[in-house]
């Protein structure tokens, strides 16, 4: 360090205490209820390179650590004080932007006739218009379709509020005055940022300011390295799926394969899918990014809470992105739904983890982050009202030790429930249930974290329900060391009526008056042996409704007759189950990934990807879809019985051979 180490750490919590006090200003004074009551913003403080030198510790969403302010202020022509800079561009920012709800600001801090520093924050408005209301839909297949495109622009200009630019965006969205007073709290929370800057930059003078940003990074950059040195030195390789793209029935993999060296990793993504012709790219810009190294900062900071929150976190951490994949895009590929491959992609670090040492990580959690959104028409004036009614998550994976938690996860965000009432009295429609979904945890010697049911009961004929990020309906959260993976998602629309059916992974579904439509989520993969579950704690799961009774015997191994455990019975059952049987797996997928990777196994996957990336990225797409489908000719959409859809496995992977043979044909004779 350049600076005392005490001074540092003083202005490490004055740094922190600068950014809370940002996050605290754009809560309390934003309109969108997803922003204000659930949390899905970000506050920080950038170097002059674009780097956050401090975060808060606990308010908004703490994923984006490592974003990168610099790209998009280097599109900004002579950038001069009292300018703020807002993009929501996915490509022009370098992945800053990762869809187009979410808006930026940036506010350069001058000191002296030079940039000291960047107040940055964000937040996900309802809408920015595009081909639905809250403009994500994961059929789009480019982001053209996606919304109202915001190159880095001006949207202050030397302290005068671009109104023209306003009267644009305000144009361009479904709900202008939400989004106005959204952009309004933005600016309120920066201008609060650079104030307090100045503080403390008249307090203790611009070169201690600017050189305690260095020191910053530099200490969380050794701290993290420690940690990291708990990764066995070597290579380990995972990957996972997402169900299908929306547009196609075919699985979307993606695969991770880290290298460690002496707490220094690096992370390959070589090997993971094509982009898509779907919203399901992850905008990276083919470099370190927050949403493909989050895992890792969950390691960290999981194991030493002191290190400061700044990109020095990551600077141990080198990443290979291949262009064209789905984990680096090129433009104009749609991204809105990206979020359900970072977190796919995430576990599958987890996975690389758990390969390197048993313990190292916990089982994956329910892998899923919904904003269930609901449209209403207000049938006197005819004005859509768009909304999030809730971000609903399932349950984190148990590791050595411990259950997961119930009704939480810890894929990519820190976000708050939305209260019921405050739900309830924005929207006519009701919410009957919201509760933990019994039997959805992933059966262990700890067990894994139950997922959520959630029903809304629609008040106005017309209105939409939409529902971004559903995922796990066909591949289920895995478990570990012989723990079990958790259930699967389901949506249903009527549940326990008549008329009741299965929704499956919906994109926008148009409700009538009276209809219910039902969300559970799943639970996280179980860890350790379900029948070395001690008795007592299977007995309390069921008094609390985590687990049932039948769930109990089925999982577990225990007897519960009229509410009371038959130990005796429990005994001969589990030892019965015992009998003969192997050694538990590391993993424990479930029948569906057995089922595909039967046929699809990795090196012939790996083989296939690195085929399809020699074709020009306009033919990738549909020749990929042509493979799956010549080896699988009934695969559809959300098939839950991959087994029967497989059919005879030899059979299968001879028809992938031929259609995989005659590409490479193609290939050879050069007629791409």
């Amino acid at each position: 360090m350049k600076l005392d180490p005490v001074l540092v750490e003083i202005l490490l919590h004055k740094l922190t205490a600068i950014t809370e006090e940002m996050a605290i200003t754009l809560r309390r004074s934003a309109r969108t209820t997803y922003v204000k009551e659930a949390g899905d913003f970000g506050c920080a403080l950038a170097n002059p390179d674009g780097r956050f030198f401090a975060y808060p510790a606990v308010m908004g969403v703490s994923g984006f650590l490592d974003s990168n302010v610099g790209p998009t202020m280097a599109c900004i022509k002579d950038p001069e004080p009292g300018d703020v800079v807002i993009t929501n561009h996915a490509y022009l920012s370098e992945g800053l932007a990762t869809h187009m709800p979410d808006l930026h600001l940036i506010r350069p801090i001058f000191q002296d006739g030079r940039i000291v520093a960047q107040a940055w924050d964000f937040i996900h408005s309802a809408d920015i218009g595009g081909g639905v209301p809250s403009s994500i839909s994961p059929r789009f297949s480019d982001n053209f379709q996606e919304g109202f495109q915001i190159p880095p622009t001006k949207i202050v200009k030397a302290g005068v509020l671009n109104q023209e630019f306003l009267d644009i965006y305000a144009s361009n969205c479904r709900t202008p005055d939400v989004n106005l007073g959204d952009l309004r709290a933005m600016l309120a929370a920066l201008e609060v940022g650079e104030r307090r800057v100045r503080e403390l930059i008249d307090l203790h003078g611009v070169d201690t300011f600017v050189t305690v940003q260095e020191d910053l990074a530099s200490y969380a950059g050794t701290k993290a390295l420690e940690v990291q040195k708990q990764i066995p030195n070597g290579s380990y390789e995972f990957w996972d799926y997402l169900d299908d793209d929306f547009n196609s029935p075919v699985p979307v993999r993606v695969r991770c394969k880290l290298t460690a060296q002496d707490g220094e990793v690096h992370l390959d993504f070589t090997g993971s899918d094509p982009q898509v012709e779907a919203a399901y790219n992850i905008p990276t810009g083919g470099k370190r990014h927050p949403w493909l190294t989050l895992k890792l900062m969950h390691f960290i900071y999981s194991h030493d809470k002191t290190v400061p929150l700044n990109h020095g976190m990551f600077d141990h951490i080198t990443v290979t992105a291949p262009a064209g994949t789905i984990v680096n895009p090129e433009a104009p590929a749609a991204v809105g739904v990206r979020s359900a491959t970072a977190i796919r992609l995430n576990e599958a670090l987890v996975g690389a983890m758990a390969t390197a040492r048993p313990g190292l990580m916990p089982a994956p959690s329910g892998g899923i982050m919904i904003p269930s959104v609901l449209v209403e028409q207000e049938p006197s004036t005819g004005q859509r009202q768009v909304m999030v009614l809730q971000s609903l998550v399932g349950g984190t994976g148990a590791r050595a030790g411990a259950d997961g938690v119930d009704g939480r996860d810890s894929s990519l965000a820190n976000q708050r429930n939305t209260p019921i009432e405050k739900t309830e009295e924005e929207a006519a429609a009701l919410i009957s249930d919201y509760a933990l979904c019994p039997d959805s945890g992933g059966a262990g010697r700890w067990r894994g974290g139950t997922g959520v049911t959630f029903t809304v009961r629609i008040a106005r004929d017309g209105s939409n329900v939409l529902g971004r990020g559903m995922e796990r309906f066909v591949f289920r959260p895995w478990g570990m060391e012989g723990g079990q993976p958790g259930t699967r998602a389901r949506v249903v629309l009527n549940l326990g009526r008549e008329d009741e059916r299965e929704l499956g992974k919906l994109d926008m579904f148009r409700a009538r008056a009276g209809d219910t439509v039902t969300i559970m989520t799943p639970g996280g993969g179980g860890y350790g042996d379900p029948l070395d579950r001690p008795e007592a704690e299977v007995m309390t799961d069921v008094a609390f409704g985590y687990v049932t009774p039948e769930g109990a015997l089925r999982d577990y191994g225990v007897v519960i007759e009229n509410g009371d455990l038959d130990a005796d019975a429990t005994a001969r059952l589990r030892d019965e189950r015992r009998s003969g049987r192997g050694t538990p797996d590391r993993f424990s997928f479930g029948p569906e990934r057995d089922a595909w990777e039967a046929v699809f196994d990795d090196a012939t996957m790996t083989r296939l990807n690195a085929m399809l990336m020699r074709l020009p990225t306009s033919l990738r797409y549909d020749r990929r879809h042509q493979l799956f489908t010549a080896a699988i000719p009934g695969l559809t959409r959300g098939m839950a019985d991959l087994a029967a859809a497989v059919g005879d496995t030899n059979a299968a992977r001879g028809r992938l051979a031929d259609a995989m043979q005659t590409l490479q044909a193609e290939l050879d004779r050069g007629i791409f």
